[in-house]
């Protein structure tokens, strides 16, 4: 029953092909954020920081971020539900502090974060659990609050820390949704179990919420079956790119697009350019996706690894087959047409990542972050922090024309 329910919102979906809105053109007036920063921010001297350890164990999918008076902040999940902040751009970190102060840090384990930029406001937020962590001073203390979840068409909503694991959540800025919190999110099936027999029942979904987070939609399904861990970034047209991990195939990542402010996701399609992990594995690899806010350049980076290693799950019992190391950034001038771009940061263990980007006119002005698993430790049951610039990236390239 649960099988075919999936596939007739999967068809739903495709059913709605013909009917697509345009791309949004309310206005060209974009939220200030979106265009706060100058591409000049990201060039100048090559920048590139050491890799620091931020934690001595796993946990690297919590994700990194900037908030609004350039407070940048590295956030620990599952198994923690903690954060560290730098007030330098990253040079220098506190030390690891736990979201929820009043209870068992687990407590708030298991969500992704975004800023709220019409407020100000930082969110950390767990549609399965259904609740969310809002702070007003750049992640010093939070509150939590409950939130309501609506289900997709079919009825499901995310389930398993179903926000975890997840590039953070954006603010849209163009178009007739701007001020919508957008995060991805995921669907584990009815056993909510990554056992190989369940992967075929998994994928990649969204929550939307118009309210500052009080009440959430879960959107239609990421149009591709087995997928999961996943990212979103908003092109200046107000056209939404979705990029997913896939665990049943190997090849390159799965992308999809949305015309409707994060609603429905359409014309699913491989990455020509992008790894889903070690290319000798049908597992996949969480990775991260940004647009730095810069206005008239649509300018994406995508993290992963960038490996020929691996092996079939089959050949393993279905566990990590190995060959995750190399981690590496990827740019795209053209909103995530093409890739030309590519830079290795790390060469040795390496598995999940994010990336962030700093804010003008702060210590992190101009700096890309990164954070990720692995690193120096030797292993990846660490998760480290490093940032960079767009020359340093370009490695000696002039920047593309937009």
């Amino acid at each position: 029953m649960w099988f075919s329910r999936r596939l007739l919102v999967v068809a739903m979906a495709a059913a709605c092909l013909d009917c697509l809105p345009a791309p949004a053109t309310e206005d060209n007036q974009a939220l200030p954020f979106a265009v706060a920063a100058s591409v000049e921010e990201f060039c100048g001297r090559p920048l590139f920081v050491p890799i620091q350890e931020l934690w001595r164990k796993r946990g690297g999918w919590g994700g990194i971020l900037t908030a609004a008076d350039g407070t940048v902040i590295a956030f620990r999940s599952p198994g923690g539900g903690e954060i560290r902040r730098s007030h330098d751009g990253g040079v220098t970190w506190q030390p690891a502090q736990p979201i929820d102060q009043n209870s068992d840090p687990a407590t708030a384990n298991g969500g992704n974060a975004l800023v709220d930029e019409t407020t100000g406001a930082l969110l950390y937020v767990n549609p399965e659990k259904g609740w969310l962590y809002r702070s007003h001073d750049s992640g010093s203390t939070w509150n939590r609050e409950a939130i309501e979840v609506r289900a997709d068409h079919a009825g499901l909503r995310p389930g398993v820390e179903g926000a975890g694991a997840m590039q953070c959540g954006i603010t849209l800025a163009f178009g007739a949704h701007k001020g919508r919190l957008l995060s991805p999110a995921r669907i584990m099936g009815p056993e909510n179990s990554n056992d190989v027999q369940w992967r075929p029942y998994h994928f990649s979904t969204a929550i939307h919420s118009d309210d500052h987070g009080k009440t959430w939609q879960t959107s239609h399904p990421f149009p591709v079956l087995g997928t999961g861990e996943a990212a979103i970034a908003e092109r200046s047209d107000g056209t939404l790119l979705y990029n997913s991990r896939e665990h049943m195939s190997r090849g390159n990542r799965f992308l999809a697009t949305s015309y409707d402010g994060g609603n429905l996701w359409v014309e699913p399609r491989r990455s020509t350019d992008l790894p889903d992990g070690p290319r000798g594995s049908s597992y996949g690899l969480m990775g991260g996706m940004v647009r730095l806010p810069v206005a008239n350049h649509d300018i994406l980076l995508f993290s992963n690894v960038d490996t020929n290693a691996g092996a079939m799950p089959s050949q393993t019992g279905g566990s990590i087959a190995g060959g995750r190391e190399k981690i590496t950034v990827w740019a795209s001038f053209d909103g995530g047409r093409s890739w030309p771009v590519k830079r290795r940061l790390y060469e040795g263990p390496s598995a999940y990542s994010c990336l962030g980007v700093g804010r003008s006119g702060t210590p992190s002005e101009g700096r890309i972050f990164l954070i990720f698993e692995g690193g120096p430790a030797g292993s990846h049951a660490a998760v480290n922090v490093t940032s960079f610039n767009l020359t340093w990236l370009l490695n000696g390239q002039p920047l593309p024309t937009p």
